[in-house]
């Protein structure tokens, strides 16, 4: 990983859009600071555009989809996402004392085959709790539509051993497995930040993410991360990606000074540095 500061300038001069996680890359022990909402503001009123992609749950994203100046919060290792309301969508969410603004939720799968996956991800969620006896499920897992999640590292500390017996049973179920820096993940489907990402630039922007790759920054900081390293031409880790590193087979191809919000906050002041 090379320093923030050899970022080539006319690279960064083409930069049109961010990616951003969010645990422990825009927020610092669990909350967004204020120099990380400010760096998401001032992209946004420079014209970038802005999309969160996380691990977590779409009900946990549905405050931030609404009061952080986002384009949209692709949630659930990108199954799922937040965008300002199609006034004709059947899945509007209209606001209330937690939204501040109207949204519309967008699948990647059908209603039927969430309903179908939802019931073998309960009974996995059994099975994994009775031959794993330290394994928690993740406290925000009520919020959760498409993917199943144990907390290794948020409340509960798992000893790593254990951390891949709990692997080991979601992929003998079938389930696709990835790690965030604090959660395990385990889905029923093809999904990854990298996929979520590539859907919703169509779904959103209509725009062919791979063909225009060189103009899109992700920043981002563990192991359901390494993906978008591997595919984003200009990929950023906060500096607490240090921690991971050696676990990580694709590392981002630069490193900020600062950890977490303040590493955000780092990259997007080499972008606007530059406008």
């Amino acid at each position: 990983m090379l320093p923030l500061l050899s970022w080539p300038v006319s690279s960064r001069r083409a930069i049109t859009g961010v990616f951003t996680d969010i645990d422990d890359t825009l927020t610092t022990h669990g909350a967004i600071t204020p120099d990380a909402l400010q760096a998401l503001t001032d992209l946004k009123a420079a014209g970038l555009t802005v999309i969160a992609i996380t691990g977590r749950p779409v009900g946990w994203g549905l405050p931030f989809a609404s009061r952080w100046p986002l384009d949209a919060l692709v949630a659930e290792n990108g199954s799922v996402a937040l965008v300002a309301a199609n006034p004709h969508s059947q899945n509007t969410l209209q606001p209330s004392s937690t939204l501040h603004k109207p949204l519309s939720k967008l699948y990647q799968q059908d209603t039927a085959t969430r309903i179908a996956n939802r019931a073998a991800m309960q009974r996995v969620a059994e099975q994994v709790l009775r031959e794993v006896p330290s394994a928690r499920l993740a406290r925000d897992e009520g919020g959760r539509e498409t993917d199943l999640a144990f907390d290794y590292a948020e409340f509960n500390q798992q000893p790593p051993e254990d951390v891949q017996r709990v692997l080991a049973v979601l992929q003998r179920t079938g389930m696709h497995t990835t790690m965030s820096s604090i959660h395990i993940h385990g889905c029923f489907g093809d999904f990854n930040k990298w996929l979520g990402a590539r859907w919703i630039a169509r779904e959103l922007l209509q725009r062919d993410l791979e063909a225009e790759i060189d103009r899109w920054v992700f920043v981002g900081d563990s192991g359901n991360d390494q993906v978008m390293f591997q595919h984003c031409t200009h990929s950023v880790g906060v500096a607490n990606i240090a921690r991971f590193a050696d676990q990580l087979t694709h590392l981002p191809t630069y490193v900020t000074q600062g950890a977490r919000g303040a590493g955000f906050s780092e990259v997007a002041s080499a972008l606007l540095a530059v406008r």
